[in-house]
């Protein structure tokens, strides 16, 4: 489980260096042998993967796009609350970055 520590501090250090492609690709380490898996965990993930597809898009100026997966966020971001998992500090950690970017980029 260190792994997966790591890849959610490198998700949390390419968010705060606005990489937010390879934030993507970061969560997609644990997110996609697991994308079949019916497993609030694994779609608290897919969120936090979306944000940073949002995040991206607004990056290359596709609002409307960006706003269509933010709402894919929004959709799995209450899972943060009922979910038990040994990284949900972490995660709590990774929703608070990604509502300071959704803040900026709002600016």
């Amino acid at each position: 489980m260190t792994e997966h520590k790591q890849t959610l501090d490198n998700f949390i250090v390419s968010l705060n260096e606005a990489r937010f492609y390879d934030a993507h690709e970061d969560l997609e380490e644990i997110w996609f042998p697991r994308r079949f898996e019916d497993d609030d965990e694994v779609k608290l993930l897919k969120g936090f993967i979306n944000a940073a597809v949002s995040f991206e898009l607004i990056k290359k100026g596709r609002l409307q796009a960006s706003e269509k997966v933010w709402k894919n966020y929004l959709k799995y971001l209450p899972l943060l609350k009922t979910i038990n998992s040994e990284h949900i500090s972490k995660y709590n950690q990774i929703a608070l970055h990604v509502e300071n970017i959704k803040i900026l980029n709002s600016n």
